[in-house]
């Protein structure tokens, strides 16, 4: 599914091909929390990198966290002028990048559950709104976007 996203000034635009579209994912960690959260969490999608096409370079800065004093491998990316969250790329995983949900402005399709994730690291004023499908990690869990989708029947 090809995913056109911008930031809020308009002046960063960008496309990419996704093969995993379902923003299912929510990621509570301090980092997605503090930089990119709106509800206390944030939420990525998986693009193919090799597709990724970008208007607006120069407006874009990086920000890449650090953990227990070591630099964090995943970089942040976000419009250096308004501040939108616009997506996550880690050298773990080149060939992927993390587009944030709410960068994009094509129509997601809707997840059919959702997978709460870091909950460890949650705020402690953020409720999560978990349905009676959804799954709750302390941690990362084991499934991947590929295997979530997958399982799922979500491939296209």
């Amino acid at each position: 599914m090809l995913l056109e996203g911008s930031c809020h000034c308009g002046r960063v635009g960008f496309r990419v091909e996704s093969p995993h579209p379902y923003p299912y994912n929510l990621c509570y960690c301090s980092i997605c929390r503090k930089t990119a959260g709106g509800g206390g969490f944030a939420i990525n999608l998986g693009a193919e990198f090799a597709t990724l096409e970008v208007d607006g370079e120069d407006a874009i800065a990086r920000y890449q966290a650090e953990t227990d004093g070591k630099p964090n491998l995943s970089v942040r990316h976000f419009c250096r002028h308004c501040g939108s969250a616009l997506w996550i790329h880690d050298e773990r995983w080149p060939e992927l990048v993390h587009p944030y949900a709410s960068a994009i402005d094509t129509p997601l399709p809707r997840p059919p559950e959702r997978t709460h994730l870091m909950l460890g690291s949650k705020a402690d004023w953020v409720e999560p709104a978990a349905g009676p499908d959804d799954r709750l990690h302390d941690e990362y869990p084991d499934e991947s976007l590929a295997e979530w989708h997958r399982r799922l029947g979500l491939v296209r």
